[in-house]
């Protein structure tokens, strides 16, 4: 069986039934290596035709979804499904859904390169807000117009409007691409997911690009959700002891959620607290208590790691970096951007009330870092999507200033890939107030940019 071709996205249709023999006689070795080798930007599975499935049925495919993913870092997943199927599929691989879920291929379409700027308007709705907001962000770098439903009461009544959107998405999950070790953002802590027994394979699987990069732009709390971790060997805590060590020449902290040490040595967790990592029962205890959260990753202090000059390379790509800049603020705040100034020196900021800041990292092909920073105005406008109402809570207008900062991520990579230069981004880091900012920024020399939209002023600051 092989994939069907269509504008850029392959496409597989297996029917009847699913089970490991089953696919096995429909996906063959030969198979798997033509699709590795097709220029497309989607994979797809379609199972419309399929009547039955077990996990066994759908894990050739899934295997062949990293095997192309790395082959081309194309989109893999699944489409054409109803709520059962979608509910199944979940369910089989909640611990690691790392491919996409798509209800229809029209939705998957949306995502796809080749089928972008259609100025499609699209209603969508995920219990996840993650999901909601990433949906969101992928849409709009494609070129369409998302309106998120925050509940489904909401998304159920826009749904029954007749005509009143262009295309409906629901059941559908937006995979980890290409992260190994599942990564998410939740008040400025980064939170890795880690699960089964940890030994020697964590220092494959761990991306420790993205960890640099992470504390490069100015991250300082990281914190492993290890509810599901059964043991660790000698392997990983010497790892872990490693990252510690790297971390607390940032100032930056390591904690472990949930690790049970039942069948792990004791000794392990003292080795761990001795090299300066920090052990909690319950998620709770650290994203609850904002103190805590405060003292643990609010401080920047000096980065002795840091201290790179900006080069020719990074700079030459600055019209780029300012294009994705520009594109997505004048997109979601409805107005229009106007360049007074380009300079080289260290970041200046000289009126610092009622302004927020954002970050983001950017690895690969070339490195560094671009530093946003909002008037809190123009902040909340850019937002309003995102949250679906305008709001003057400063935590909620910061987590979705993150999210915002996503698409400027987004963008700046799709624009340099254009020039054959790869690179993968962080997550975004937030700022409630310049001081923190200037935390991070202290002895970085860059290209600072001083913008204004509708004679609001915005400033971008490009560095390493």
């Amino acid at each position: 069986m092989r994939a069907i071709v269509k504008n850029g996205i392959g496409i597989f249709i297996p029917q009847g039934f699913l089970d490991g023999n089953k696919t096995s006689s429909f996906l063959s070795i030969e198979d798997i290596e033509a699709t590795s080798n097709l220029k497309v930007d989607m994979i797809l599975v379609s199972l419309k035709k399929v009547v039955f499935f077990n996990r066994n049925g759908l894990d050739a495919f899934v295997k062949m979804f990293l095997k192309v993913r790395a082959a081309n870092h194309a989109t893999v997943g699944f489409c054409d499904i109803d709520k059962k199927k979608y509910n199944a599929i979940l369910k089989f691989y909640k611990d690691d859904i790392n491919f996409s879920i798509f209800k229809t291929e029209e939705i998957a379409t949306l995502f796809a390169a080749n089928y972008k700027n259609q100025n499609r308007s699209v209603l969508l709705y995920s219990e996840d807000k993650s999901q909601r907001s990433a949906m969101a962000i992928e849409l709009h770098d494609n070129g369409h117009n998302p309106v998120i439903a925050q509940s489904e009461s909401e998304f159920l009544n826009k749904a029954s409007a007749q005509n009143a959107y262009d295309v409906i998405i629901e059941d559908t999950y937006l995979g980890q691409m290409g992260q190994k070790v599942a990564t998410r953002v939740t008040g400025n802590a980064i939170i890795y997911t880690v699960s089964s027994f940890l030994d020697v394979e964590i220092g494959n699987t761990f991306n420790i690009a993205y960890h640099n990069n992470s504390l490069n732009v100015g991250f300082r709390l990281f914190i492993f959700d290890a509810y599901k971790v059964v043991s660790m060997n000698i392997h990983a805590l010497n790892f872990f002891s490693k990252l510690a060590s790297s971390a607390a020449e940032y100032n930056a902290t390591i904690c472990f959620v949930g690790m049970n040490f039942e069948k792990t040595p004791p000794t392990f967790k003292e080795t761990l607290e001795d090299s300066g990592i920090m052990f909690f029962e319950q998620m709770d205890d650290i994203l609850q208590d904002k103190e805590l959260l405060k003292e643990l990753g609010a401080s920047a202090g000096a980065n002795i790691k840091n201290k790179r000059v900006i080069n020719k390379g990074i700079v030459t790509e600055l019209p780029n970096f300012i294009d994705a800049t520009v594109a997505t603020i004048e997109m979601m705040t409805n107005s229009k951007a106007a360049k007074e100034k380009a300079e080289v020196h260290d970041i200046i900021i000289e009126q610092t009330k009622d302004k927020i800041a954002s970050s983001i990292g950017f690895y690969g092909d070339i490195d560094g870092m671009v530093i946003l920073v909002f008037p809190t105005n123009i902040a909340k406008t850019a937002c309003e999507l995102l949250i679906g109402e305008k709001t003057d809570d400063m935590e909620l207008v910061l987590d979705s200033l993150a999210e915002l900062v996503n698409i400027v991520g987004g963008k700046i990579k799709t624009l340099l890939l254009d020039e054959d230069i790869s690179v993968d981004i962080t997550l975004p880091r937030t700022y409630p107030n310049i001081e923190s900012l200037l935390e991070i920024t202290q002895g970085r020399k860059g290209v600072q940019v001083d913008l204004s939209f509708d004679n609001d002023k915005f400033l971008f600051f490009l560095t390493r």
